[in-house]
């Protein structure tokens, strides 16, 4: 089967291996942290100059001791040895676990950031982003960065300062077999930079099959009802096969890489040390060169060239951490276009009220994007306790009414008010406090069924959360559950039904007690007797409440106050139910659309046989 032609985006790009903007950046985030860091850099010094001993103290026991055959000294020798052993591996566990407990505070604070600009962020800016792509960003995009902050920063000075000590103490000793010990370096350099070009370039196909494979997941497993009602198992798994695949192959192509390059550094590290055996034998032959200093040599020698492998690992951490960090800060620096007022201009005596919900929008016009407008021109008021319809056509501007009321979406032109205050005016939560929603589409949370009614809301007392379910008639199929409010809620509220949701959502609504209820859609999904019921509570539990009802089913909003009628964008038509269909005008010709639709229905279902 033909593989699919991977194409790059955001997720995929790798960018720069360094960028030292976006360093200093990262380096903000360390600061708060600084005194773990200190102990830790200090961890490392130590540790990189406790590592060029043993060799330089087995050269000492060789000239000093077992070649001139004076074994007195030794043992202090072996106990220096011992004692180097010991604080190594101290200094290996403090750094260690320092940067280990320093990196996790750091992710949990960019993760606190990054979830706390996401809360701030407006609708528009989801309706714009995928949701999985928001998701990569506060999960793999910090892990990378994880790897940064925990083990790649350290590593990278522990083996510069490593290979930087045994250099040092090479030329030291013996310059010359110095020389020799570092003739492969070239060599080295060009594996390097072959290792780091190709696996640069694998690794970036790597990642891109997993963007894939996860998107892949994420929409057919949503939609796997849809896969296997209309019998697409077989061809959405061949798919898959064929995304699979190119990971695999992409992950092999990436082994080979790592294959070649660790052997081809200990074939050069073995060549070094032959060329110190070479040379250093004849020079120790000719008593040019000590029997402990060659044996030196060999061992500084081992230590040399793991650092350059640790180096060469760490530039794809620090590559990957670089385009991670690049495509986090442009999260963070997305503006919020949906902001509360200064607090000195927001504290007036009607922002710190509830108040009894009287609602204006004057001429107002909004569009979603350019001059696509949405809603033109739009006036009409709800006095406080009103309750209110809004119907129209589908795309006639409905639910755009509740948004912009909502504010989450601000007006190009206009204004409205609340309680005589621009909205704009308002601190969000205190202007969205006073709304209690109800929407069509429900969100339920994991969590229980009273959780889900009191939101986090813990003023709300069980009580108070069972009499809204009772009002609403939610409380005969929770009272049906096994644990009844205690039950626990699937992944969205799966095990529920459309109906059940809602009544849920109806209850949430009604147990925060808003001064404003609107309703979109909230009868929509819900049968005709459960319907009836919500209708009588609604009587008694919109008395004294302001109250807007966007609906499809006129007979939703029949008995409200006033009905607005729009169309295209447009208010057409404002009154109450018997005066709109007196006008006959667009409610009338929607009301007999709608009735004659559900007459037709019922004269064309099948009747039973006579008996």
């Amino acid at each position: 089967m033909a593989r699919t032609k991977i194409t790059l985006s955001d997720d995929e790009v790798l960018g720069k291996a360094y960028d030292g903007r976006l360093m200093r950046r990262l380096i903000g985030f360390m600061r708060p942290h600084w005194v773990a860091i200190g102990w830790a850099f200090l961890s490392i010094v130590g540790l990189s100059a406790l590592q060029l001993a043993p060799p330089y103290l087995t050269k000492l026991a060789i000239d000093e001791h077992i070649a001139t055959g004076q074994l007195e000294g030794l043992g202090v020798l072996a106990s220096v040895f011992l004692t180097v052993l010991v604080l190594s591996y101290a200094f290996e566990f403090a750094q260690t676990y320092l940067m280990q407990v320093t990196g996790q505070r750091i992710i949990f604070d960019l993760r606190m950031r990054i979830q706390e600009h996401l809360q701030r962020l407006d609708v528009a800016f989801y309706d714009r982003n995928p949701v999985g792509r928001l998701m990569t960003r506060v999960t793999t995009d910090v892990d990378a960065l994880n790897d940064l902050f925990a083990s790649g920063v350290i590593t990278v000075f522990r083996d510069v300062f490593t290979l930087v000590g045994i250099a040092v103490v090479l030329f030291v000793m013996d310059w010359r077999l110095a020389i020799v010990a570092l003739s492969v370096l070239p060599l080295i350099a060009a594996v390097t930079q072959w290792f780091r070009t190709n696996a640069r370039q694998s690794y970036r196909e790597v990642r891109g099959w997993i963007a894939r494979i996860n998107a892949f997941l994420q929409e057919n497993i949503t939609g796997m009802a849809t896969v296997q009602l209309f019998r697409r198992e077989e061809r959405h798994f061949e798919n898959f096969d064929g995304v699979n695949q190119g990971h695999r192959d992409a992950n092999i192509a990436s082994i080979f890489y790592y294959a070649v390059f660790y052997p081809a550094i200990e074939i050069l590290g073995a060549l070094a040390i032959a060329a110190i055996l070479w040379f250093g034998g004849g020079w120790t032959l000719q008593g040019t060169l000590e029997l402990g200093s060659l044996v030196a040599f060999v061992l500084y020698s081992q230590r040399f060239f793991r650092p350059i492998q640790d180096l060469s690992e760490k530039f794809n951490v620090l590559q990957s951490a670089m385009a991670s960090s690049e495509r986090i800060f442009g999260l963070l620096d997305t503006p919020v276009a949906i902001v509360s007022p200064p607090t000195s201009a927001a504290r007036t005596p009607a922002t710190e009220a509830r108040g009894p919900g009287h609602i204006r929008f004057e001429h107002v016009w909004f569009a979603y994007r350019d001059e696509n407008w949405v809603l033109e021109d739009v006036s009409f008021e709800v006095a406080p306790g009103q309750r209110v319809g809004v119907v129209g056509a589908t795309g006639a501007g409905k639910t755009t009414v509740i948004n912009l009321l909502m504010r989450f979406y601000d007006i190009q032109r206009g204004r409205i008010t609340i309680d005589g205050v621009d909205i704009r005016e308002l601190p969000l939560d205190t202007l969205r406090a006073r709304f209690g929603l109800v929407l069509q589409d429900v969100y339920l949370f994991s969590g229980t069924v009273a959780d889900n009614v009191r939101l986090g809301r813990e003023s709300i007392s069980d009580e108070e959360v069972r009499r809204a379910a009772e009002a609403v008639h939610a409380d005969r199929f929770i009272s049906a559950l096994p644990d009844g409010y205690q039950t626990a809620v699937a992944e969205r509220g799966a095990t529920f039904s459309v109906g059940q949701r809602q009544l849920l959502s109806f209850a949430r609504a009604l147990a925060h007690d808003p001064a404003v209820l609107v309703l979109d859609e909230a009868t929509s999904s819900i049968d005709t007797g459960t319907e009836r019921l919500i209708q009588d509570a609604l009587h008694v539990l919109m008395a004294d409440r302001t109250t807007i009802a966007v609906a499809h089913r006129l007979s939703t909003v029949q008995d409200m106050d006033q009905i607005l009628v729009f169309h295209k964008g447009r208010l057409r038509e404002q009154g109450s139910h018997q005066e709109l269909l007196a006008h006959r005008g667009l409610y009338h010709t929607l009301y007999e659309l709608q009735y004659r639709d559900q007459e037709l229905a019922v004269t064309s279902s099948p009747l039973p046989a006579a008996t």
